[in-house]
């Protein structure tokens, strides 16, 4: 097949624009973080319900749309630290409630303004608080760990292990390490789900994630002191990670497309590119406040 420059361009431009936006909002302060894990959350809801109703031949009305969104919105902000204040009013103790009381008052809105609602897809799209939601907010959780209160500037600051910004780079590492093995001595597919996945690439990108982040946490001065829990979180990572991308897969094929979204040209949708996070990062705060806090 011959190269086309055009698509190469496309995906190159979108690939840049991508990660500035992502450095920005992962580095640039506590509000930024919020804000742009907040548009990946309603974008995410919004392709996960496109799925669903291809999936279920279904239709969710607007108002059912927003108050699932709103819902876990809501979730959301629970998770956010004391840092998160807009004077004094802190977002967690006066905002997710309120929040939480419009998702519900529109989800009843919508479900009585429709005629008929199949309830096999709104129990599936409730799920999505869990799936979505929870993840992002368990994220939140992660990274507000990272943020300290320095008595001598009074003020806060992110000078902790960064532990949310390497679990990123942990699923990235497992992807490249995983498409590198797989197309080298890649053979027997890992699922029907994902034909392209093999145990090869799998497993080798697992170790290799492995191997690879404890070098680099060995030789950090940040990370020295925790190498052997970056190793534990780079296997969990690399292995729920692994299964979220199997599932996003799944969904999409139940609904017979080929990407969930197309916000990202050349790239596909939100879920495309967060899937694997959804299932790792829940799995890594849970090791977190086991064996860290």
């Amino acid at each position: 097949m011959a190269f086309n420059w055009q698509t190469f361009r496309t995906r190159s431009l979108t690939a840049a624009v991508f990660v500035l936006v992502m450095l920005t909002g992962l580095l640039w302060n506590h509000w930024s973080f919020l804000v742009l894990f907040s548009v990946i959350h309603f974008g995410c809801w919004w392709e996960y319900l496109n799925l669903l109703e291809k999936i279920h031949r279904t239709f969710f009305h607007r108002y059912i749309r927003m108050g699932f969104m709103l819902t876990g919105f809501a979730i959301m902000l629970w998770f956010c630290a004391p840092v998160y204040r807009i004077n004094n009013y802190s977002i967690k103790e006066n905002f997710s409630f309120p929040v939480s009381i419009a998702g519900a008052v529109l989800l009843v809105a919508g479900v009585m303004l429709v005629k008929r609602i199949s309830l096999k897809a709104f129990v599936t799209a409730a799920l999505g608080l869990l799936y979505l939601s929870l993840s992002w907010g368990l994220f939140i959780d992660i990274y507000s760990g990272d943020i300290h209160y320095d008595v001598i500037s009074n003020s806060y600051d992110n000078d902790g292990f960064w532990i949310y910004l390497w679990i990123i780079a942990m699923i990235w590492i497992n992807d490249t390490m995983a498409y590198i093995v797989g197309s080298l001595i890649g053979k027997t597919p890992l699922s029907r789900v994902s034909p392209k996945k093999t145990w090869e690439g799998t497993g080798g990108g697992i170790l290799l994630c492995m191997a690879v982040s404890g070098i680099v946490a060995y030789l950090s001065d940040r990370f020295h002191p925790i190498t052997k829990h970056i190793i534990i979180i780079a296997a969990i990572t690399s292995i729920t990670g692994t299964f979220g991308d199997l599932l996003e897969s799944k969904l999409k094929r139940m609904a017979g497309v080929k990407d969930s979204g197309h916000i990202m040209p050349g790239h596909g949708g939100f879920l495309d590119r967060f899937d694997s996070l959804l299932l790792a990062v829940p799995a890594v705060w849970l090791y977190i406040y086991l064996f860290m806090r």
